[in-house]
């Protein structure tokens, strides 16, 4: 193989090997296929992700906040409103993921 040469054009590489065997033969193709149903997946997972990492900061936040209130119950009541406002927030979020994947799913078939 030249170095000038395109691997993917080369006949070896991951896809053109997972292509190769029965199990993943479809899954090969139907990357190629649904290239924006791909990058909309990689997209809303990125989200997600993105606001899994916010639900995990803002809970520590908030235990940290009632473990430092020393008995003050203003402190207290603001840590657990956010650790609920937080829960609360992550449910709508997973809920919308949910029904817009269910959604999506009837649209294809």
């Amino acid at each position: 193989m030249a170095l000038s040469e395109n691997p993917a054009d080369s006949g070896y590489g991951l896809n053109t090997t997972a292509g190769h065997i029965d199990p993943f033969e479809d899954q090969v193709d139907e990357q190629e296929d649904n290239f924006l149903q791909t990058r909309t997946g990689q997209i809303v997972g990125f989200i997600l992700s993105f606001v899994g990492v916010l639900f995990l900061i803002l809970m520590i936040y908030a235990g940290l906040t009632w473990m430092t209130a020393g008995g003050n119950q203003e402190q207290v009541k603001k840590a657990r409103s956010l650790m609920i406002n937080a829960t609360l927030g992550l449910i709508v979020v997973l809920g919308a993921y949910v029904i817009t994947s269910f959604i999506g799913e009837q649209l294809i078939n």
